[in-house]
């Protein structure tokens, strides 16, 4: 198998296991689903991937590669102040998860409690997934204080890691109400938090 053709058929079968757990969760989609859905062969699974475990860590870190693409995009608007950006990446969140469909937008959502205690390595790739996003809001905060647009908030890196919580735990609410009442709450706090 070429280089470019394994790299293929390994990303199709990321892309397939994200969207289809995305809407069902971890252990409701079997590899038979997956690779019937990639127009995969099972033996060639394990040439790509050693276990279901591998594939779903591999998943995750593609999801948050993607993830963080798209927050570096809005952390790199020059045109707009550092409190500007903060809003600006929350209400995107809002944004991404209010059709409540999760159609791959919310694996931190919807897989974080479900994996966290059957994969060591999905937890593992969970947690570095949030800590590259806490880092980054973490940034946006001290460049905010620097710049002026956010005021003192204490320790920054406690700040981003209670933001990045109140926001997962709104994103839970929302889908359990099919409502975003409360990620525009939590939207609300984030500006009382940083004083914006």
């Amino acid at each position: 198998m070429a280089v470019a053709e394994h790299t293929e058929t390994r990303e199709v079968i990321i892309a397939c296991a994200q969207q289809l757990m995305a809407r069902k969760g971890y252990t409701a989609v079997g590899l038979s689903e997956i690779l019937t859905t990639a127009h995969v062969p099972k033996g060639s699974f394990y040439y790509h991937f050693a276990s279901k475990d591998a594939l779903g860590e591999a998943m995750l870190r593609s999801y948050f590669e993607g993830y963080l693409a798209d927050f570096d995009k809005i952390l790199g608007r020059d045109d707009h102040t550092w409190a500007e950006r903060i809003l600006q990446y929350f209400a995107s969140w809002i944004e991404s998860q209010s059709s409540f469909d999760c159609q791959g937008k919310c694996l931190a959502v919807k897989l974080g409690a479900e994996v966290a205690d059957l994969s060591e390595s999905m937890r593992v790739a969970l947690l570095d997934g949030i800590g590259d996003i806490t880092a980054r809001i973490e940034l946006a905060i001290r460049a905010g204080v620097e710049d002026g647009s956010v005021p003192s908030t204490g320790d920054p890196a406690a700040t981003a890691s209670a933001l990045y919580e109140l926001w997962l735990g709104a994103s839970v609410v929302a889908k359990v109400n099919r409502s975003a009442t409360s990620m525009n709450s939590a939207l609300d706090h984030t500006r009382t938090v940083l004083g914006i």
